[in-house]
């Protein structure tokens, strides 16, 4: 039962990023079985009519690892735009233009807390550090995956 929850649920998600991806339109159940019937497939690999635990862990890696993917191109590209001069660093100019300041933080202090290595500039590595850290203490469990008990637990220790 369990595992067909899980199913339902990747099923569901692939019909949700699709209404998300275009303007919303109405989805007929036929789509969603449809869409189940598809995923239901992929996931068993071995093509037994059943899903076993292993397909279903074997699924969500993959996801993982695609999700994972698409934060690490999001996270270039940003990095990217902000690199003005393509010198593969952030100047603190470059960093400043751009940064969102809180009103008891300036620039320059935000600046310092990027530029791990005080060198006047933040890496690619300085720049992801901060955030993958945050990442990492929010994953409690250090599966690489922060979960939903996870993020509220988080939250309720702020």
């Amino acid at each position: 039962m369990i595992v067909g929850a899980a199913v339902a649920l990747l099923a569901g998600s692939a019909v949700a990023q699709q209404q998300q991806a275009a303007s919303p339109q109405p989805v007929s159940r036929a789509a969603v079985v449809a869409q189940l019937d598809t995923t239901f497939k992929a996931v068993d690999t071995n093509h037994d009519g059943f899903i076993s635990t292993a397909e279903l862990q074997a699924q969500q890696s993959k996801e993982l690892e695609a999700l994972q993917a698409q934060a690490r191109a999001k996270l270039q590209a940003d990095f990217k735009q902000l690199d003005t001069n393509k010198d593969g660093q952030l100047s603190f100019a470059e960093f400043s233009a751009v940064a969102t300041v809180k009103p008891t933080q300036t620039a320059a202090q935000m600046f310092q807390g990027f530029d791990a290595n005080k060198d006047g500039k933040i890496s690619p590595t300085e720049f992801k550090s901060q955030r993958l850290g945050l990442f990492d203490r929010v994953d409690a469990n250090h599966d690489g995956t922060v979960t939903v008990d996870e993020m509220k637990r988080a939250a309720a220790q702020k």
